[in-house]
């Protein structure tokens, strides 16, 4: 499986993920091949940073590293940092 959604860089892997909010519960859907990204879902409705906060949490929880958002603050489409941890392991730790 080819994992467009993870990118390698200096400071750890960036993870591109597709959003959706106010969802029955936190998990990972799967892989949006169309859009490249990881489709995560989120409780969280997507009002005053709410379902940011709810990612950011969930994935660190999940992947037991420090995530960030780096870009996409305000659209479904986020680009996230998971500091010091490589693509490997990310993937391993996603169940991927």
């Amino acid at each position: 499986m080819s994992a467009k959604f993870l990118k390698e860089t200096k400071d750890g892997t960036l993870l591109l993920v597709y959003v959706q909010p106010k969802a029955k519960k936190n998990e990972i859907e799967g892989i949006d091949e169309w859009r490249g990204r990881l489709k995560v879902k989120v409780k969280a409705p997507p009002v005053g940073g709410k379902a940011n906060k709810e990612l950011v949490k969930f994935l660190s929880k999940l992947l037991g590293a420090e995530v960030s958002i780096v870009r996409g603050e305000t659209g479904r489409e986020k680009d996230l940092l998971v500091r010091g941890m490589e693509i490997e392991e990310v993937k391993k730790r996603l169940g991927l």
